[in-house]
């Protein structure tokens, strides 16, 4: 759970039936923990799904468990697959999936990645597709792998085979590592962080001033 898809579950309708079938959330932004904190029900800490998917792929290879790496862009699964087995060498990949665009509407597509989770039965799912793409994909194959955790991870992919580089510790501390993805792609995030984000965010974090300040009349 980000800034983005909090954004989201509030505005859209649809949002919360799906993101409601998670069994967990974690905060992967600090804004929600600077929300948190100003509300006074602080959260733990931060934990981006870019740093779960090492740490959780770390503790598979050592409990024996598969990891299935669907989506990214072109070459993002097989090259985060390498980079994983080449950090954690007893790792084993059940399977990488770079679908074409549109293939969550193709019946043959979603027939082929169906099968392939059938067959290969992994333990965990990592499906990056963005959100909330990536959380239907996930709703309509479950199913297929009913034992697995199956966990939306974003551009995770991308940051671990290097596609796309993640910002650096002290911008990911302050809570700027948007803008840090913003100049890399600014076709895609310009819009999304400054027309929708900035602004919500303020509101998140004013709202939760109001709410503590509430709290102690």
């Amino acid at each position: 759970m980000n800034l983005d898809v909090l954004r989201q579950w509030a505005q859209k309708p649809e949002v919360p039936a799906l993101c409601g079938k998670a069994d967990l959330f974690l905060a992967d932004g600090m804004p929600l923990i600077w929300a948190s904190r100003l509300a006074g029900t602080p959260l733990p800490q931060r934990v981006a799904g870019s740093t779960m998917i090492s740490t959780l792929s770390g503790a598979a290879a050592e409990a024996g468990r598969s990891v299935y790496l669907l989506g990214g862009d072109a070459g993002a699964a097989e090259g985060a697959a390498k980079v994983l087995m080449e950090r954690y060498p007893k790792l084993r990949i059940a399977g990488t999936y770079y679908p074409p665009f549109g293939f969550d509407k193709d019946e043959k597509q979603m027939a082929a990645i169906r099968a392939s989770l059938r067959e290969t039965k992994p333990d965990i799912v990592y499906v990056a597709l963005g959100f909330p793409k990536q959380e239907r994909v996930i709703d309509m194959l479950r199913a297929e792998a009913p034992g697995a955790w199956w966990m939306g991870v974003g551009i995770s992919l991308s940051f671990l085979c290097g596609q796309v580089h993640r910002a650096p510790i002290w911008m990911q501390k302050c809570g700027l590592e948007w803008v840090h993805r913003m100049f890399q792609e600014p076709g895609r995030l310009l819009r999304r962080y400054l027309i929708d984000d900035i602004p919500f965010a303020i509101r998140l974090l004013s709202q939760s001033v109001a709410r503590r300040m509430r709290g102690r009349k």
